[in-house]
């Protein structure tokens, strides 16, 4: 099939005032004059397209019908719509001024015929000359959120020991040493390292000596260089489906393509993985408490993942971004600690325990990788901001840390408590709440009157305007079809935020409040 690989489809703004099928059209028009879909390109059948974007068939064919009344397509009779070989003319500079720029590309996804796959936060602006990438990345970029307001997730800042922090910030700072000056570790402070490789031994049944940790700024810049160190361009990564939209992003910024694999009780199932990507050699997983949905994978399920690694040469990335916060026993030991094969990369980040500003993470690379690794660190951006790197050592050697993670603990268990027991009181038969043992959020499903009808983008909408931040489970898909319900964030919101917050989302619904 002509131009097969680059088909693409798009995401509709069903709540803005153009036509859909004037969107429709519009949208097809820019990525066909963009390049998207080059000439010859053949256009998926009317009834797929309706299908895929849930739109009537009418809708459809009334934006095929523009698109060749104007000589952007062609049909060919018994074998569909094609792009057309001759293009009209078509000046760059009125590309801005379409409507349907904001439209979002899907990419066939080549290891599933048929199967469109949808960048996370679609509908960011496009720009005339952005390359591909450029187009991607703008698409997936996530739209910042009101981070006071009940239920914006991230953890208490409130409640963070910034005095002691700043004590220890003077410490290093009032008169640094020329080793914090002038350091050029590609892998990070030593001393840090070495705080890292002992807290993760003892909590976490890590196995690593400090040599195995680089400092990174962030999970998203440990996914993207492990990806730009083992992955060709155009590879596939198998990911979890729903899944975090920054593992996504980051795949995408170093040019590999991404298998969507669906997460059930159990967590990714690599046997459907395998049968989705067979060529691929990277999965990335968040086995102790998987998100959204908060899943633990199965120990049958952590073997088979380290099987299929060993036996495809490949390599599994261990997401673990905040398993600290267990509520019921303690934290599960790493999928690291289970493989003796060297085929595990393990990702961890500081920004969810401590504060989001902090801007560090790390990864533990098997030893053959670590030169490698190092040497790719150095031509990417050389090395981690020295700023926070002593500060954080010493706040791990003293204790804070773990006196810190035990504080929050205990009053983010508080805090789900109250979001239950009020969710319990205000939203019975609107949403079902269900307690979980880990982690900062609740996932908040339609309950009887809801089921089947709630759509959960309209709720967030809804809710913001009653001064209620909630982040919808949709988003957090790739595919379709995906399933609709509220993510709830507790951990940085006090009990009576909680409440207040509870009773406001009752109230948006006909018939409450």
């Amino acid at each position: 099939m002509p131009g097969g690989g680059n088909l693409v489809a798009m995401d509709l703004d069903r709540d803005g005032g153009a036509p859909l099928y004037r969107q429709l059209y519009e949208g097809f028009r820019l990525m066909i004059l963009d390049g998207r879909l080059p000439s010859g390109s053949r256009l998926p059948a009317n009834r797929v397209l309706a299908q895929d974007l849930a739109l009537s068939r009418n809708t459809v064919a009334n934006a095929l019908q523009q698109l060749l009344a104007e000589g952007y397509v062609e049909t060919r009779k018994g074998d569909g719509t094609y792009v057309a070989s001759e293009l009209p003319d078509a000046r760059p500079n009125t590309l801005e001024r379409r409507r349907g720029e904001h439209l979002a590309s899907r990419q066939l996804s080549p290891d599933r015929p048929g199967h469109y796959e949808t960048p996370q936060f679609a509908g960011a602006p496009r720009h005339y000359g952005l390359s591909r990438r450029g187009s991607t990345l703008a698409a997936i970029s996530r739209t910042p959120y009101n981070t006071e307001k009940a239920f914006a997730p991230g953890p208490d800042l409130k409640n963070f020991p910034f005095d002691i922090w700043a004590r220890l910030m003077t410490r290093f700072w009032r008169r640094p040493s020329s080793e914090l000056t002038v350091s050029r570790d590609a892998g990070g402070y030593p001393p840090l390292k070495a705080a890292i490789a002992a807290y993760l031994g003892a909590m976490r049944g890590v196995r690593c000596d400090p040599g195995q940790i680089i400092i990174v700024s962030g999970a998203q810049q440990a996914i993207n260089l492990a990806a730009q160190v083992l992955l060709a361009h155009d590879d596939q990564a198998l990911v979890e489906e729903p899944g975090y939209g920054g593992i996504r992003g980051a795949l995408t910024a170093a040019g590999i393509r991404t298998a969507l694999v669906p997460v059930d009780d159990e967590g990714m199932d690599i046997a459907q993985g395998e049968s989705r990507a067979p060529l691929a050699r990277f999965a990335c997983v968040a086995p102790s408490h998987q998100f959204p949905l908060g899943v633990v994978m199965s120990l049958r399920r952590r073997l088979a993942l380290i099987e299929w690694a060993r036996r495809r040469q490949g390599w599994i990335l261990e997401d673990d971004y905040d398993s600290e916060y267990r509520y019921s026993g303690r934290p599960l030991a790493a999928l690291q600690g289970l493989d003796t094969t060297g085929r595990v990369i393990y990702v961890g980040s500081f920004s969810k325990v401590l504060f989001p500003a902090l801007r560090l993470g790390y990864l533990v690379v098997p030893p053959d990788l670590v030169d490698p690794f190092i040497r790719a660190r150095r031509v990417l951006d050389d090395h981690a901001a020295m700023l926070a790197q002593p500060v954080l050592a010493s706040f791990i050697e003293d204790g804070h840390f773990a006196a810190h993670v035990r504080r929050m603990r205990r009053l983010y268990a508080a805090r789900q408590d109250a979001l239950l027991d009020t969710a319990k009181r205000e939203l019975s038969g609107l949403l079902d709440i269900a307690a979980d043992e880990a982690g900062m959020h609740l996932i908040a499903w339609p309950g009887d009157v809801l089921s089947g009808t709630m759509d959960d983008n309209g709720v967030v909408t809804a809710a913001a305007q009653s001064e209620v931040t909630a982040m919808a489970l949709s988003a957090t898909y790739a595919g379709k079809p995906a399933r609709h319900g509220l993510m709830l964030g507790y951990a940085a919101h006090t009990e009576e935020a909680i409440v207040q917050g509870v009773r406001c989302l009752a109230s948006i619904f006909p018939g409450q409040g």
